[in-house]
């Protein structure tokens, strides 16, 4: 944007002279998001800026309230205390956000003092953090700072340190640092309560500013930023929508010439292959991988790789993710700020606005499962706005050349997926009532109109708040037999609660919304141990499950607190993928623009007499695919097309195919709803069999399907089991599926945590994970005939809507429901169809059984070309005799 630009010249004659001629020489104009937001800072409105990576949105919030505070310096205004409260996710953000605010103040400060001749008092910025020393924190007390940079789980403390608390009086103004992330966790509701407790510590209305990375929908975001007046409508925020004003270059890159018919070998190596001379022919590249164990693997095969090319040092090569020390992470963040790593490979931990200094390229290795976080991670690349953000995609198989090639077109013309906000979690408000009581006796009406305010919590009724009250009031007093008691006191004759002896160092001690993750020991026969598995994976386990640990297969029996008892299964296939709980799903809005996309392409080949040459070439015009990588997609929908008489599973369309094989009967409904969808209909449908036939009903998940395994070969009516889910009937549905399984234990202890219901610290002593889980499950033995308790509901609550998606399901319902949604059923094969074979193979996608993996892929493509050969031979032979062949839709393949 030319300096001569009427907007950029009235947001810069809204600032001091001083700091638009620093402006002008440092970066000699202003960036879009600068030139929108700081006319709206500057009169005091709340903002919400959502823009890319390297666009200067966080000197956009900045300039604004510097340029305010110094002139209040100019006329003598400017008092020791904390005007600017900064809140991000991650610590390291924050000392990034130091560094880089001493650039502006500094030079501002010379700007006025060698050109205006005026000098300016010294701002000062601090960090408040876990990691700040005590002495500091002190120091902030006597000496509070103009500028305060903290993380939500340090200002949960500061709002209640009697001497802190105190300096917080004067904040003017809140910018909320990577919004996007926080809205969507528990964090983010723990978050929106403290913004209000804030403004009525403050006593009057603070301005509040939010930054985000590309984000949908924003009006959501804003509304949680900005929260609710007492009149019950939303606060004005001014959306600054400039999230599409970097140019992005993204495509889709097929590392072989032919995905199914190459082996694991010829895979692996074109993989490798292709990132090391993308690698080569960029100064810096970051990759991008879906799983921590992924990115271990892909920096240990460059470093193989490159050892020997005199371009690449291998100690240039890092990797970055959340199990490695911080030390660690921080080292490989100043490197990459200094420009000295070639290469460094991570799995989500690099995809918040770190300052990571210059990079050309972005590499992802297979599909980042959704618009945003595509947008987020290549926008990494090119860190300054006039430059092209640089993204190449990698796909590992069809299905992922399916999937990314949508993602990359969506990315192209704004098809933002629409974030999930977490509505009315209890246990965090359980933990923000604690927290309030520290301050003060409350009024029961007081306390509930400043929490209306939170976005999160407006629809909350007067009885939900109530039950939470007497919760931690201690009314239910079975709980005390399992050793808790209550938090706060309750006088609900009075309407007043407020602050139990000893409840101060409990809330000091075990604040905070992330749960802590445990490593689980695992026995073979009860005796021997064989190794651990993450407290994330065991929770999805159900007994019979198959898995793999240390290259060898295993049959879950049990778990029984900290101990997986487990047989040896040698020789069968994996039911669950050692990598599941860390994998990504695929987001809602980003899976219909599969199934859309696989329609579009049955449709062209009905049009096209099944000539994929023709297609494949409209294809590659719609979509920017490379014409040979167009080809692959198309003939995977064709070979599907073929297999099944016309039935191809889309955004119109759920197929249900019945599959025979060794295991028993296979019910694959290919759903393109991503999998947390996927997870609850698949619950549902299981429960719904379970329940009728009275048989157990193994389950397996993905984005694109699931498949329910039933012993033997038992008659199902595909009609009825479809009615015997619908979109009213399957919350309670899935409440009874899931209320007995492991997650929902290990769920269950991590709200009882966030509700103080279990104590990670108590007077001194700190329990482990495993401990608290043995607690937790005495405490579910006492409650399991209490469903109105407010633990127990927020756990399902919690299962249901933020690892599920109920919401999602309930709308494939309700499209069933109205017609919008076809079901198509096939009688039962013993041979599966294209698109069922990766959930057939699921178990397989370990890296110890890749290999294995991919020849059974390769056994089934060739079984499949083998039938549809057969059956072009007998069409042919038919039209020879008889000149006429019809076939009905959905008629499956003799």
């Amino acid at each position: 944007m030319p300096l001569s630009s009427k907007e950029e010249r009235r947001a810069m004659s809204m600032l001091r002279p001083y700091t638009s001629e620093w402006v002008k020489q440092t970066f000699g104009h202003l960036t879009e998001p600068q030139v929108k937001a700081i006319p709206l800072i500057k009169k005091g409105e709340n903002v919400l800026i959502s823009s890319p990576t390297g666009t200067g949105k966080t000197l956009a919030a900045f300039l604004g309230l510097i340029d305010e505070l110094y002139a209040m310096g100019e006329s003598e205004r400017l008092e020791e205390k904390i005007y600017v409260l900064y809140i991000s996710p991650l610590r390291a953000l924050n000392n990034d956000i130091k560094r880089n605010l001493s650039e502006p103040l500094e030079g501002i400060r010379k700007v006025a003092r060698e050109k205006f001749g005026i000098e300016l008092p010294e701002l000062k910025v601090s960090v408040r953090t876990g990691d700040t020393p005590q002495s500091e924190r002190q120091a902030m007390v006597r000496k509070p700072p103009h500028f305060l940079i903290t993380t939500p789980e340090s200002l949960s403390i500061i709002l209640v340190a009697p001497k802190f608390r105190e300096r917080l009086k004067g904040v003017k103004w809140v910018v909320v640092d990577e919004i996007h992330e926080m809205a969507t966790s528990k964090r983010g509701s723990s978050l929106s309560l403290m913004l209000e407790r804030l403004e009525w510590l403050v006593g009057r209305p603070v301005q509040r500013i939010g930054l985000s990375a590309t984000i949908a929908p924003l009006n959501a975001v804003a509304r949680f930023l900005g929260g609710y007046g007492d009149d019950g409508k939303p606060r004005k925020v001014r959306i600054v929508d400039a999230r599409f004003n970097k140019p992005f270059d993204i495509k889709v890159i097929v590392p072989v010439e032919n995905l199914i018919e190459s082996s694991s070998e010829e895979l692996n190596e074109g993989i490798y292959r292709t990132i090391a001379d993308l690698v080569l022919k960029h100064r810096s590249t970051l990759i991008f991988t879906n799983t921590r164990s992924a990115t271990e693997r892909v920096v240990y095969k460059l470093k193989t790789i490159l050892k020997d090319s005199p371009m690449v040092n291998i100690d240039d090569i890092g990797a970055h993710h959340s199990s490695l020390s911080r030390d660690i992470r921080l080292d490989v963040e100043e490197k990459l700020k200094k420009g000295e790593l070639k290469v460094v490979v991570s799995s989500t931990s690099l995809e918040l606005g770190i300052d990571i200094g210059y990079i050309d390229l972005v590499l992802l290795l297979s599909s980042p499962k959704s618009v945003s976080r595509l947008l987020q991670r290549v926008g990494r690349a090119g860190h300054r706005l006039s430059e092209v953000s640089k993204g190449r995609i990698i796909v590992v198989d069809r299905d992922d050349l399916v999937e990314c090639s949508v993602l990359a077109k969506a990315a192209v013309d704004r098809k933002i997926d629409r974030a999930s906000i977490p509505m009315k979690p209890l246990d965090v408000l359980a933990q923000q009532i604690v927290g309030m009581s520290l301050e003060n006796k409350w009024k029961v009406e007081d306390a509930y109109r400043i929490i209306k305010r939170a976005y999160p919590y407006h629809n909350l009724t007067e009885e939900e708040f109530e039950d939470v009250l007497k919760y931690l009031g201690g009314s239910d007093k079975s709980l005390e037999g399992a050793n808790v008691y209550r938090k706060i006191w309750y006088d609900p004759l009075e309407g007043t609660f407020g602050r139990k002896k000893g409840a101060r160092m409990i809330f000091y001690l075990n604040q905070g919304t992330i749960p802590d993750e445990a490593k689980l020991r695992v026995y073979l026969k009860g005796r021997l141990y064989i190794g651990d598995l993450d407290e994330g994976f065991v929770q999805i386990l159900s007994p019979g499950d198959i898995f793999v640990l240390g290259g060898k297969t295993y049959r879950f029996i049990r778990l029984s607190g900290s101990k997986v008892y487990v047989e040896s299964a040698e020789g069968q296939r994996p039911t669950v993928p050692s990598w599941y709980s860390e994998m990504l799903p695929l987001a809602f809005d980003s899976a219909l623009l599969v199934g859309k996309f696989r329609r579009r392409v049955a449709e062209l080949l009905e049009d096209n007499g099944m000539d994929a040459d023709k297609v494949s070439e409209e294809i590659a015009k719609e979509t920017g695919l490379e014409v040979n990588a167009a080809r692959e997609a198309v003939e995977y929908i064709k070979e599907q097309y073929l297999f099944t008489g016309g039935v191809v599973a889309s955004d119109k369309t759920i197929h249900i195919e019945i599959y025979d094989d060794a295991r028993g009967r296979n019910l694959i409904f290919h759903s393109l709803f991503g999998r947390r969808a996927n997870d609850a209909l698949s619950r549902a449908y299981a429960y719904a069999i379970s329940e009728s036939m009275g048989i157990p009903v193994r389950v397996t998940v993905s984005d694109n399907a699931f498949m329910l395994t039933l012993t033997g070969r038992p008659e199902i009516k595909a009609n009825q089991l479809i009615k015997s889910v619908t979109s009213r009937s399957i919350e309670e549905q899935l409440r009874r599926a899931v209320i007995n399984t492991e997650m929902f234990r290990r769920r269950f202890r991590h709200c009882a945590q966030r509700a103080f219901m279990i104590l990670r610290n108590y007077k001194g002593w700190e329990r482990s994970p495993h401990k608290m889980q043995l607690s937790a499950q005495t405490i579910l033995e006492v409650l399991k005939d209490d469903p109105s308790n407010i633990v127990l509901r927020e756990t399902l609550r919690e299962v249901m809507e933020d690892y599920m998606d109920l919401k999602a399901a309930k709308t494939v319902l309700k499209w069933i429901e109205n017609k919008k949604l076809r079901v198509v059923t096939t009688p039962p094969s013993d041979l599966p169809s294209p698109f069922s074979h990766h959930i057939i193979a699921i178990g397989y996608q370990d890296i110890v059984l890749m290999e294995d993996k991919k020849k059974l892929l390769h056994s089934l493509h060739e079984m499949v070309m083998r039938k549809l050969k057969e059956k072009a031979d007998l069409l042919t032979s038919l039209k020879t005799e008889t000149s006429v062949a019809n076939g009905d839709v959905g008629e499956p393949i003799p």
